[in-house]
């Protein structure tokens, strides 16, 4: 097996977090943390891409790390069209769409836009893997139910799909031999239905569709939404900050830190109590509808995230679905790892990097 030097790059809305991976086996990480008032001179996410790629670079020489000797540069993946799973070589079209922000304006875009221009200039390839619009729905799935509505595929999907082959490689199988039913639990909620390597239905966790969470409202009551919205109360932002940001936990108790939650349950906060079984049973509820998808056939589920370290939650999860398989529990997400890993699938010939085009994914 060769040996591969591979740079990732995750930028953050307030950091840029940096890993240098031999193979799969990390030889050093950090999180570059930026000030708020470094970004006060640039207009936007895009125009902070130069910033970023000189404190990479410092990054680099103050850790006596050459880089010609990488064989590869793999970013976060940001905001583009729709697009099926897997790696993608970072064209000059990407970089242009992600910078003009034509599918909306985000950190993550700048994984793309800070590599490429790194791999141009020590001569190799660079890549993104699985970015959040990743969409491989069934025609089925992305019917609302009304004409003017198309359900859309917008999750975590680098670390579902990562958690994934884990879970199928435990199994000795590959990830496109198995059914998973896959809950990624953070800030946002995503569960997923894994069909022989596809994800071919999900929430849309960045709209705040779905369980609850956090700071997320998830699916509500649309009678009641639609005349909020007409109320004359709330203009379109605050609607959309009622639906991500401020809902959820955030809006039921003012938090949405877990740790908080759990203290207030502890001194008989019955209100926290009760919102935090509601977010619990929505997440559930979200899990048997996705194992309905599969019609039950199901090798595993995974829990994942960075709410699954909290092993009171994953109980109270697994009491409601362990009669439906066995569940596996990955904690956190290995952005960076799963990053390297991608990409080191592509240097070692065990599938293909695709292309963007602008126009719709492959």
């Amino acid at each position: 097996m060769s040996e591969w030097l591979i740079l990732v790059i995750n930028p953050g809305s307030t950091s840029t977090k940096v890993a240098v991976y031999k193979n799969e086996k990390e030889i050093i990480q950090k999180t570059l943390r930026h000030d708020a008032r470094e970004f006060s001179a640039f207009e936007n996410i895009a125009a902070q891409y130069g910033f970023r790629e000189s404190v990479i670079f410092d990054f680099l020489k103050e850790n006596n790390i050459t880089a010609d000797d990488f064989n590869a540069v793999v970013g976060r993946g940001g905001l583009l069209t729709s697009m099926e799973g897997g790696t993608y070589r970072v064209s000059r079209q990407m970089c242009d769409f992600l910078m003009a922000a034509r599918g909306g304006e985000h950190a993550s875009n700048l994984g793309a836009v800070i590599a490429k221009p790194i791999a141009d200039k020590i001569g190799v390839d660079a890549y993104i893997v699985d970015p959040v619009v990743v969409d491989e729905m069934e025609p089925v799935s992305r019917i609302s139910g009304h004409p003017l509505f198309v359900r859309r595929s917008v999750f975590h999907a680098l670390n579902q799909k990562a958690v994934a082959r884990l879970a199928a490689a435990k199994l000795k199988k590959k990830y496109e031999e198995c059914n998973f039913v896959v809950a990624h639990l953070g800030g946002g909620i995503s569960v997923g239905v894994h069909k022989k390597g596809r994800v071919v239905d999900v929430n849309n966790a960045l709209d705040g569709e779905g369980p609850f969470s956090p700071e997320r409202s998830g699916t509500l009551p649309s009678g009641q939404l639609a005349s909020l919205c007409f109320s004359g109360k709330y203009n379109e932002s605050q609607v959309f900050d009622i639906i991500r940001g401020k809902g959820g936990l955030v809006g039921y108790l003012g938090t949405n830190d877990l740790e908080v939650v759990d203290e207030r349950i502890k001194n008989g906060d019955n209100k926290a109590k009760l919102a935090l079984e509601a977010m619990i049973y929505q997440v559930a509820k979200e899990i048997g509808a996705c194992a309905v998808a599969l019609r039950g056939n199901i090798d595993r589920i995974i829990i994942t995230g960075g709410i699954s370290f909290n092993k009171s939650i994953v109980s109270k999860i697994k009491e409601y679905i362990d009669f439906i398989a066995p569940v596996e529990v990955y904690p956190g997400e290995e952005e960076l790892l799963s990053l390297a890993l991608g990409c080191l699938r592509v240097l070692n010939f065990e599938e293909n990097a695709k292309e963007f085009f602008e126009n719709g994914g492959i």
